[in-house]
């Protein structure tokens, strides 16, 4: 998966980013679908690996989630932050307690407003 650089204002709570999660193996969409599935960024510093999240940003299924389609904004005071840059790491946790955290990292470069 190849992501360019998502550009933010300090302060917003929008855009949507959507995102299609699949398989690296196979090129199939990870299936969200089993019951209690779900999904968060977590929104820190860049290169910020074994650090804390600044913020857990949660995610909607944008169909029933047998597509791998998921879809997440920055909420309340997520973007309150200063100019720089950021990186969110997307964690799905399945309803067996099964935890799969995608490899890619999101890349982002908020300025201020």
């Amino acid at each position: 998966m190849t992501i360019a650089t998502i550009d933010l204002v300090a302060g917003d709570n929008l855009p949507f980013i959507g995102l299609q999660l699949t398989d690296a193996a196979t090129g199939n969409p990870i299936d969200l679908s089993p019951v209690g599935t779900s999904a968060v960024v977590l929104f820190r510093i860049l290169n910020g690996a074994g650090t804390s999240p600044l913020s857990i940003i949660p995610c909607m299924f944008v169909t029933d989630g047998t597509d791998g389609k998921i879809t997440f904004n920055f909420p309340g005071t997520t973007l309150a932050v200063p100019a720089g840059q950021y990186e969110g790491q997307v964690v799905i946790t399945f309803g067996n307690g099964n935890v799969q955290t995608v490899y890619d990292l999101l890349k982002f470069r908020v300025r201020a407003a």
